[in-house]
């Protein structure tokens, strides 16, 4: 008897991509077959981001495309599973009655028995509470072997004005430290030489278990692992980056002189419209705190252009502050007005035009910082993590590099370099805002 064949098609971030990873684990365990190209499988399992307009499109018009390969008898059964799935349930279910199964986050433990009733013809939907995610158990990472992603902790309580999440996956729930520490054994055991440490709020880590902010200990924790090289951090909210998690950055080799701090915004007003704390000043006083204990730190954020409400003199100000910030790595994105949210409600809402507009003038500001952040690098020697071979020869990432969003270093080599492996690079030239270097024998 033939294996059944499963596909898997994972969107949106990080996060969404552990869930998806744990159930491929799962699905493995059951004895079936794990497909590379999911268009093969017999089921195909979308695991869908819901977050903003444009993610949430681009996960319909995935399961649109499935759906047509199971009218066409490519495929058997299509299940929708994740962020879009628990957000819209019912309403999903209505709009592509094709679909076969859709599951609430909540339910992904029920993933096996759902996909059997699926290939027997049945339509099933299920929500179970966002507190039965399992936050523990082994995975099969989805493509690279030599990084992975630890999630530490599910769910968010910050409730930010123009996010759905916390309507999404619940309130903020950590794991333990020892359950961390023992994934981050395995994954090493494995092959794993980078680990990048995300949540929705990864300095919050710990305070609902431990009573404090426990992201420095389980660092430490971390670091002592064998076989890691490279630990980064992720998602860290301005608020809670306290001189301990600084300290321990600074006297950690293994913990890259790398730091994503999401602030959204500048302008007092608008922070506080978004319910989030500081200002610019306060901004300021933090990227100078950082940067004068991580010397050669490179910072990331992201920013939102058109929250309703923002005036004219409010974004003049956000781009005033790109360019005396001077974040390394930067996004910036249009607001999403987002059903159910508190700025979703507002009458105030800036038109879509303006609010792409203001978003590009913001990266362009932004364009001139990171060529200069690119440049600055020529005559370095930096160690460099291998990641893919082409014909013109090889491509990775230094420590300023997060996985899947930063830039890139190119080098040629006779050497013969496998995924993972770590080389030191000569930075000779640069393009846009890719490095391109010479080996360092």
């Amino acid at each position: 008897m033939n294996k059944i064949k499963i596909g898997m098609v994972s969107l949106g971030c990080s996060k969404n991509q552990y869930d998806a990873e744990m159930m491929l684990y799962v699905i493995r365990k059951n004895g079936w077959e794990i497909v590379s190209d999911p268009e093969e499988g017999d089921a195909v399992i979308i695991n869908t981001c819901g977050f903003i307009e444009s993610a949430k499109q681009e996960a319909i018009d995935t399961i649109l495309e499935f759906c047509e390969l199971k009218k066409e008898g490519q495929v058997k059964a299509v299940i929708v599973t994740g962020c879009l799935a628990e957000r819209y349930q019912d309403e999903l279910y209505q709009q592509i009655p094709e679909i076969d199964v859709v599951l609430g986050i909540g339910s992904n433990n029920t993933i096996i028995e759902n996909i059997e009733k699926a290939l027997e013809g049945k339509k099933i939907q299920s929500y179970g509470e966002k507190t039965s995610l399992c936050l523990e158990g082994d995975r099969i990472l989805i493509g690279a072997s030599h990084f992975a992603y630890v999630k530490i902790s599910e769910g968010c309580d910050n409730k930010c004005a123009y996010c759905a999440i916390p309507m999404i996956r619940g309130g903020f729930r950590s794991r333990k430290i020892e359950n961390i520490v023992e994934e981050v054994k395995t994954l090493a055991s494995r092959g794993v030489k980078e680990v990048n440490i995300v949540a929705q709020d990864t300095s919050k880590y710990g305070f609902d278990l431990y009573g404090k902010y426990m992201l420095p200990e389980l660092l430490k924790e971390v670091c002592k692992v064998k076989g890691i090289v490279w630990v980064r951090v992720l998602y860290c909210y301005p608020d809670k980056i306290t001189d301990e998690l600084l300290e321990v950055m600074a006297n950690e080799e293994k913990i890259v002189k790398y730091l994503d701090i999401p602030i959204q915004h500048c302008n007092g007003k608008v922070l506080r419209e978004m319910n989030r704390p500081g200002n610019k000043e306060t901004l300021l006083n933090l990227v100078h705190r950082i940067r004068e204990k991580l010397p050669d730190v490179i910072l990331r954020t992201t920013l939102i252009a058109g929250f309703p409400g923002e005036t004219d003199e409010e974004f003049e100000e956000l781009c005033e502050f790109v360019k005396e910030s001077k974040f390394e790595r930067l996004g910036c994105f249009a607001y999403s007005q987002e059903e159910n949210t508190v700025a979703g409600e507002r009458t105030d809402q800036i038109d879509e035009e303006i609010r792409q507009k203001r978003a590009e003038l913001i990266m362009e500001v932004q364009s001139e910082i990171a060529f200069k952040t690119a440049e600055n690098q020529i005559g370095k020697e930096l160690l460099v993590m291998v990641e893919d071979k082409g014909s013109e020869g090889y491509c990775g990432r230094s420590y300023m590099d997060a996985p899947d969003i930063d830039t890139r270093v190119y080098f040629k080599s006779n050497n013969i370099y496998r995924a993972g492996d770590f080389v030191k690079v000569k930075i000779t030239e640069t393009f846009e805002y890719d490095l391109i270097g010479t080996v360092v024998e």
